[in-house]
């Protein structure tokens, strides 16, 4: 399902704004003040983040204008709770404010019902882990979580597991110089070998081709089964420009397989 240029919600997708880095640190310090102005502006121009996100949703049943909807919302969390002090760009920070609120949606309107006192008792759950997590400073025990709530462990595992969502590997996770992170770019291959690559003669051909940087950053993804993440730390750049350059390796690769 394509949203270039269709009408979600009465706004026609194709002609939503755009702002810059600089402009919308522009805004975020003119919020900070009250400005309405800006903080409208700011939304405005971040719709086009809500539309790259549902799209990941669109083989579902749900109505495009629901999602974007309930994506908005999600955005205005985003925007409530975002602190310019981390040094951390807003679409990093709002794109799993946006899963997320889309993730519940989801949940809670799935046809596969889950009982209203069970999901209570995951909600109750989760907010009992994140006392105890900052309370310890470690991650608890479901023996913990349970005698905090007085209820059996069984109880609260499956509760827990009522109200789970599988997550595609193909998901964003958040965003690093307007290119996607998804959940498939920070999992490590602990099967790659090199013998399956090093044995083939057309690869080798192919890596031949290939500038010192790109040969390093194939090497490392595929050979050494990195994330993208962990290269990024290992050559000095941004994961965004792994993945570019990493396509680019690949594809020039491909003339010669």
């Amino acid at each position: 399902m394509a949203f270039n240029k269709v009408e979600i919600c009465g706004v026609d997708t194709g002609s939503l704004p755009k702002i810059g880095y600089k402009r919308s640190l522009e805004l975020l310090e003119r919020i900070k003040t009250g400005d309405e102005a800006a903080r409208e502006e700011f939304l405005v121009g971040n719709l086009r983040l809500v539309l790259s996100v549902i799209q990941r949703f669109s083989g579902r049943s749900e109505q495009p204008d629901d999602l974007f909807q309930v994506g908005c919302v999600g955005l205005i969390k985003a925007l409530d709770n975002f602190d310019t002090s981390h040094n951390v760009r807003f679409s990093t920070y709002a794109v799993p404010m946006i899963i997320g609120e889309i993730r519940r949606f989801l949940r809670d309107n799935s046809s596969v019902r889950v009982s209203r006192s069970m999901r209570d008792t995951a909600y109750r759950a989760l907010q009992i882990r994140n006392k105890l997590q900052d309370a310890n400073g470690s991650e608890p025990r479901i023996s913990q979580i349970a005698q905090e709530l007085g209820i059996p462990e069984a109880d609260v595992v499956f509760a827990l597991d009522a109200i789970s969502d599988p997550i595609s590997l193909n998901e964003p996770i958040y965003m690093d110089d307007g290119d996607a992170v998804y959940v498939e770019d920070h999992i490590r291959d602990e099967t790659a070998d090199d013998s399956l690559w090093l044995n083939s003669i057309a690869i080798s051909n192919g890596m031949s081709r290939l500038n010192e940087r790109e040969q390093n950053i194939i090497k490392l993804r595929f050979f050494k089964g990195k994330t993208q993440t962990e290269v990024a730390d290992q050559v000095g750049v941004s994961q965004a420009q792994v993945s570019r350059l990493e396509k680019a390796a690949l594809m020039k690769m491909k003339k010669y397989l």
